[in-house]
């Protein structure tokens, strides 16, 4: 057996994000601009620089070049009996300590016949070209030079070539790249988590507010005020907007709450001046409804019945108007149990040909008022009375659970149709099985009185049928118990 649900209050808890929050979707918005700029920021610089690089590296080669032709030069010496001459380089320099500087390589070779006349240590074959433009071989870049040779009758011209690793350039491009890649990275991190605090202390006014009608919504208290930030900037129009409209609000509970007390006073002081009269109506059309007969006596008996039923609509009207303005009448400790045998024997005259089962083995003890439990009880067993065929078995009982004290109605009948399950507590609420015996207010009643009680009612499907279920603090009994009641009576009432 479930336990009643807890009474809605009109106030429901956050519900759970599904997206990020603005602070940091803000956060993402600036490090992505920031990351764009920057990265087309860096796509410029790059290109530019890597230019800039590979021009001075050129550049650098030419000039180391063209200073090391002037330190070269190549004498001929002609040979003897029409033999070939010799050549005889003269450098000025020390080759390997003027190339050491650029991890560079250098050679001095004829063009004609492609001797080499000096070089540099472990100095690669660098080929030969028609021109001094750069050229690329074997990962180097090499650059040429051409001299004459004084007084040599064929015209030789000597080479000097100088040349440079080009991964020397390519490391250094590769460096700045990703110096780039990771200032790229590392703006755009920067502007994040920048973004992020910027973001976070920018909506803390935003969170004081929601948090501030968070809990107002919690405690439905609108006379509280929401903080209204320092700066005078949309968060504190938007603070001083929410604290107007929750003036204004209360105002309008104000009003409200006058009004509904001016209304349940009223109800209650007509139902309570309405009931003498009534009782003088009911005595008098008892007596006519007694002495006439013929259309006069049916005529009396008709209104004898409206005039009870209306008493018995005054008499509801006056306990919803006690338990909406929490009026408490005097408690006293009483046995559920007894009150559930007393109710149940008074629908013999209702019953017609249904079947009433009251099981009070396990009773339990409650503070409360006997004459409005004896009313939840009555209303309770009629309603599964009223609602269910002829045949129908009505199951009521009282149990003690814990702290608690368990009274359940139960009846093997249709059901509650699905429609009237949200409503089925709501004043004037009734079902199309109705027969006209009632006004609406039976379950209305039995929800106040359990409530004023501090307890609860709820109704769940029994497959077949319904069963209400109704939770009362349950309290200690005062002295011995009395015996018990039989386990269980079974009244198989006559029509």
């Amino acid at each position: 057996m479930s336990s009643a649900p807890e009474r809605h209050s009109g106030w429901t808890p956050a519900r759970p994000r599904r997206g990020l929050p603005i602070r940091w979707r803000l956060a993402l918005i600036s490090a992505a601009l920031t990351l764009v700029i920057l990265g087309v920021f860096a796509v410029a610089v790059g290109e530019l620089t890597t230019n800039r690089i590979r021009s001075d590296f050129n550049g650098s080669l030419a000039t180391a070049a063209d200073g090391l032709q002037n330190k070269v030069a190549v004498q001929y010496t002609p040979g003897s009996f029409g033999s070939f001459g010799t050549y005889t380089p003269h450098v000025l320099v020390n080759l390997n300590s003027y190339a050491a500087a650029e991890n560079a390589a250098v050679r001095v070779l004829l063009a004609q016949n492609g001797a080499v006349l000096a070089q540099t240590r472990n100095a690669p074959d660098l080929g030969l070209a028609p021109n001094t433009e750069p050229y690329d071989v074997d990962g180097y870049r090499v650059i040429q030079r051409f001299e004459t040779i004084p007084n040599d009758p064929t015209n030789n011209i000597v080479v000097i070539q100088y040349a440079r690793k080009i991964s020397d350039v390519d490391a250094t491009v590769n460096r700045v790249r990703t110096f780039l890649i990771l200032g790229v990275i590392g703006g755009a991190l920067v502007a994040l988590l920048g973004g992020a605090w910027l973001a976070r202390r920018a909506m803390r006014p935003i969170d004081r507010l929601t948090s501030t009608a968070r809990e107002i919504a919690r405690t439905r208290d609108p006379s509280r005020r929401v903080p209204r930030p320092r700066a005078d900037d949309e968060i504190a129009e938007l603070a001083t907007t929410l604290d107007d409209m929750l003036q204004a609000l209360e105002a309008s509970r104000e009003e409200t709450e006058a009004a509904l007390a001016r209304q349940r006073q009223f109800v209650a002081d007509a139902s309570h001046e309405l009931r003498t009269p009534l009782t003088s109506v009911l005595v008098n059309l008892e007596l006519l409804a007694d002495v006439l007969e013929g259309e006069r006596g049916e005529a009396a008996r008709s209104a004898l019945r409206s005039s009870r039923r209306m008493r018995r609509l005054v008499q509801d009207l006056l306990l919803l108007a006690r338990a909406d303005g929490r009026r408490r009448q005097p408690h006293e400790p009483l046995d559920l149990s007894k009150v559930l045998v007393e109710a149940a024997g008074e629908l013999t005259a209702v019953a017609e040909d249904h079947h009433i089962e009251v099981d009070t083995t396990a009773g339990g003890w409650v503070d409360g008022v006997r004459d409005d439990l004896h009313r939840v009880i009555l209303n309770l067993m009629e309603n599964a009375l009223r609602h269910t065929p002829p045949g129908t078995t009505v199951r009521a009982s009282v149990f003690a659970v814990n702290d608690h004290v368990v009274l359940t109605v139960a009846d093997d009948g249709p059901g509650i149709p699905p429609e009237l399950h949200d409503k089925l507590f709501e004043r004037f609420v009734r079902g199309s099985g109705d027969r006209g015996g009632s006004f609406g207010l039976g379950l209305s009643i039995v929800k106040a009185v359990s409530e004023t009680h501090g307890g609860t009612v709820a109704v769940e499907d029994a497959h077949p049928g319904a069963r209400f279920v109704v939770r009362l603090p349950r309290v200690p009994a005062p002295g011995s118990a009395p015996p018990g009641e039989p386990a269980t009576r079974v009244l198989d009432l006559p029509t």
